[in-house]
């Protein structure tokens, strides 16, 4: 017979306490939350003046739906860093914000449109930044109170709001104090852009999915080349010295006559709009010449490609060649690069109007590199900032 279980909690010396057994979160919760707001917890907490002043600079939600995950955990770690430096003695003051600008807000007012078949080309502006507005406000509101719900204490009363007259009139003066100075200058850059909403947008609106790419080597032939005039002294400008030069000019001519210069490109739907081909000053490359080939393979014998040299096996291997069937002939300087003109690939196809005609131009460019590709890049400026 099996003998009892001894109580243990009787031998158990614990205090007494009034703390219950459980912590009854959802209910108590709300009641902190009443009196926090009942007793001006953030403003009783700036009473005591003369400490060091702390702000985070918060980064504002869109004011254009529900509160979601991302949000609770962005804004309680904000919530905890206040309060640390509340704790430590700082004058912590947080100013909570909204965005209440840009395509979010605007494309909530645009379903709204379609479901009532309205065209928002036909809705006079005025009335359609006053929806949004009227919109955000609405959220603002929503938002206000399911961040307090989360427990984060601040300057509720008065947050920021993009919207502001008050704050767009400040950045108006900002503004004007850039031209008055002159350092406000017009230019231009390439910038994403939506055919549907006819507007620019931001990078952080453009969402990108993964995609496995086509990758393309393609080859540009040489169209021109000359060197600029390389006597550099009067002790240099004899009739001997300049035969030497143009001799030595000759030779290059003659051996990247017909030769291509090779790009390798992972989009290459950007193609059509090639501008230039550039290289990088401090890469070597050299001229290579096809001696042999397999049945199946991208080259012919003779032919000659430009390739920084430590991507030319690579390249080869690639145009199904093996170690042998091609052979290096020379150094190609930056200089002699600077030298050539390109022909696009497109050149006498349909469809390009004669743009694709013209010889494309090769320049250096401190962004080219030789750890991949050719040790040369495309550019298509309509299709990036660097290259544009």
């Amino acid at each position: 017979m099996c003998a009892e279980t001894p109580d243990y909690k009787s031998t158990l010396n614990l205090p007494k306490t009034d703390f219950p057994m459980r912590a009854g979160l959802p209910n108590r919760e709300p009641g902190w939350l009443e009196r926090w707001e009942r007793i001006g917890v953030y403003d009783r907490l700036r009473e005591k003046e003369g400490r060091e002043p702390f702000t985070l600079h918060d980064g504002p939600p869109y004011a254009n739906g529900h509160l979601h995950i991302g949000h609770a955990l962005n804004k309680t770690i904000k919530d905890m860093i206040v309060r640390s430096h509340q704790m430590m003695g700082y004058d912590a003051r947080y100013i909570p914000g909204w965005d209440c600008h840009g395509l979010p807000i605007e494309w909530k007012i645009e379903e709204q449109y379609r479901k009532k078949g309205r065209d928002k080309d036909q809705v006079p502006i005025n009335e359609f930044r006053a929806e949004c507005r009227a919109f955000a406000a609405g959220w603002v509101d929503i938002q206000r109170e399911e961040f307090k719900r989360l427990g984060v204490t601040g300057n509720w009363a008065d947050p920021y709001l993009t919207m502001d007259f008050h704050a767009e009139r400040v950045i108006a003066e900002e503004f004007m104090k850039f031209l008055m100075n002159g350092t406000l200058y017009q230019g231009s850059k390439p910038v994403m852009w939506s055919p549907v909403e006819q507007t620019a947008l931001a990078e952080a609106e453009v969402e990108y999915h993964d995609k496995d790419s086509f990758t393309v080597w393609v080859k540009f032939r040489v169209a021109e080349f000359h060197l600029p005039e390389l006597i550099t002294s009067d002790e240099d400008d004899t009739d001997e010295a300049r035969q030497g030069i143009e001799a030595a000019k000759a030779k290059v001519a003659a051996d990247v006559e017909g030769a291509y210069v090779v790009i390798w490109t992972t989009t290459p739907w950007t193609m059509p709009s090639n501008k230039a081909v550039v290289f990088g000053k401090d890469i070597s490359y050299g001229l290579y010449e096809v001696t042999g080939r397999p049945e199946e393979s991208w080259v012919s014998i003779g032919d000659r490609y430009i390739l920084a040299d430590d991507r030319a096996a690579d390249v080869m291997t690639h145009a199904r060649l093996e170690e042998g069937m091609y052979r290096r002939l020379r150094d190609i300087t930056p200089a002699q690069l600077e030298g050539m003109t390109l022909t696009h690939p497109l050149a006498g196809a349909e469809g390009g109007n004669g743009e694709w005609d013209e010889p494309r131009d090769f320049r250096a460019a401190d962004f080219v590199t030789d750890t991949e590709g050719t040790g040369f890049v495309h550019c298509a400026p309509s299709h990036g900032l660097e290259e544009y």
